[in-house]
């Protein structure tokens, strides 16, 4: 697939999950809940597309050409090669897009369609599948590259036969909250490319903005000097984001309150109790870290995140917390192993002013960032300042000489809260922001 001709949308991030662009007479299945911008990001892909001179269809089969215009007008995609037809009925819809030949077709949306020679009302799973079957044979009979922009179930399943996935190229799922700015696309399947990549959006006035510099965004208005705050470092496909991984930790009336082995070894071994993490601004993405976790037990970066987060609700205790002897047997013995891409996380880490990062011990340095390299949990916590020394680490010949690491905590104010003056990172501010304390 190497050899593929890709066309540019000429919207980037769109681009970056489609790995270039859309092949001719490719269908690319675009879902997403109601009002999350799936027919905004389909307009500015026509408009983009229909920039360079070549003609476009727009099948708006729910809103009136009127409703579309004054979208366009909002969005800036007003374009003479930008064309719009109101049409329900498969047959005229392949008629039209016939007569225009475009570059580029977008059905919105194609639960709305149907074939009066199937069965069933508009929407039902035969009309569903033989209108996308229809399409599909329009496109590679002309080389078309098609998006079909379809419905979601409350479950966030698309809606229509499981057939109508298998029947596309490509399946696109635009997901966010309606009631924050940020947008993710990201493609569950892609015969041309990977499926690993994500695209940023931001949602304004003037439509859907790609977001180049996501680990920025997640951290415009993070305030270090919050008890329970971290940020950590992941890699969605190929590329490395920061995100901030906030913990709340509550005693329980319960004695026998469920607690996982990290947050009894890390946040509330003094007390029963539950913790509670979360990612501020990054959305699944978050979920997403907290589920690797939880899977396997080898991915330790969201597991020290949440460890880091939980012990920054507390002044360090006395020493006397140091690893038990032996304690070695996967997560409860609470050792940190190497994670995938190190190198490019303390990179992108050092772009935005992180000068100190805890590692596990087997990272490579990285220019430009003073790795604290450590071997469970205990160790981390203790370099980043959150633990007092167990008396066996602190004394003559161990690892860590505790007036050393109190010096050291000192100048550099916390666990990667900034530089080793206490700064802010550069770059995490938005431009024209008020003053915030850091």
């Amino acid at each position: 697939m190497s050899g593929t001709v890709r066309r540019p949308t000429g919207v980037d991030e769109v681009d970056r999950v489609l790995g270039g662009g859309l092949v001719p007479g490719s269908v690319t299945l675009l879902g997403g809940e109601p009002g999350i911008g799936k027919s905004t990001v389909a307009l500015q892909m026509l408009a983009a597309t229909c920039s360079t001179g070549v003609p476009v269809l727009l099948v708006s089969a729910e809103e009136s050409p009127e409703q579309v215009r004054l979208r366009a007008g909002r969005l800036g995609a007003l374009d003479p090669h930008l064309l719009v037809v109101a049409e329900t009925r498969v047959p005229e819809v392949l008629a039209a897009a016939g007569e225009v030949g475009p570059r580029l077709l977008v059905i919105d949306s194609i639960q709305t369609v149907h074939d009066p020679e199937s069965t069933g009302p508009p929407g039902s799973i035969a009309q569903v599948r033989d209108a996308a079957a229809a399409v599909v044979r329009f496109a590679k009979e002309t080389g078309v590259a098609t998006v079909l922009v379809g419905h979601v179930t409350k479950e966030g399943a698309l809606a229509g036969p499981r057939v109508l996935e298998h029947l596309v190229d490509t399946v696109l799922s635009f997901e966010g909250d309606r009631h924050h700015a940020l947008r993710m696309l990201r493609a569950s399947k892609h015969r041309f490319g990977p499926t690993d990549e994500i695209g940023l959006f931001e949602m304004g006035a003037g439509g859907l903005r790609g977001v180049p510099d996501a680990s920025a965004f997640f951290l415009a208005d993070r305030c270090p000097a919050t008890p329970g705050s971290v940020v950590t470092a992941v890699v969605d496909g190929t590329r490395p984001l920061l995100v901030e991984v906030q913990a709340l930790t509550a005693v329980s009336a319960s004695p026998h309150a469920p607690l996982d082995p990290w947050t009894r070894r890390c946040a509330a071994r003094d007390a029963p109790g539950g913790a509670h993490a979360a990612c501020p601004g990054s959305l699944r993405l978050a979920r997403r870290v907290r589920q690797r976790h939880r899977r396997d037990p080898r991915n330790r970066h969201g597991g020290r995140s949440r460890a880091g987060a939980g012990a920054g609700r507390r002044p360090p205790r006395p020493a006397g917390c140091g690893r038990r002897p032996g304690a070695r047997g996967g997560r409860s013995g609470g050792e940190v192993r190497q994670i995938a891409h190190a190198p490019r996380r303390l990179a992108e880490a050092a772009r935005l002013g992180f000068r100190r990062a805890v590692v596990p011990a087997s990272t490579p340095d990285v220019p430009g960032v003073r790795l604290e390299r450590v071997a469970t949990v205990e160790e981390a916590l203790v370099a980043a300042g959150l633990l007092a020394p167990a008396p066996g680490d602190a004394g003559a010949g161990s690892r860590y000489d505790g007036r050393h690491l109190l010096a050291m905590v000192d100048r550099d104010v916390g666990p990667l809260t900034g530089g080793d003056d206490g700064s802010s990172p550069p770059g995490t501010g938005r431009s024209g922001a008020r003053p915030r304390r850091w």
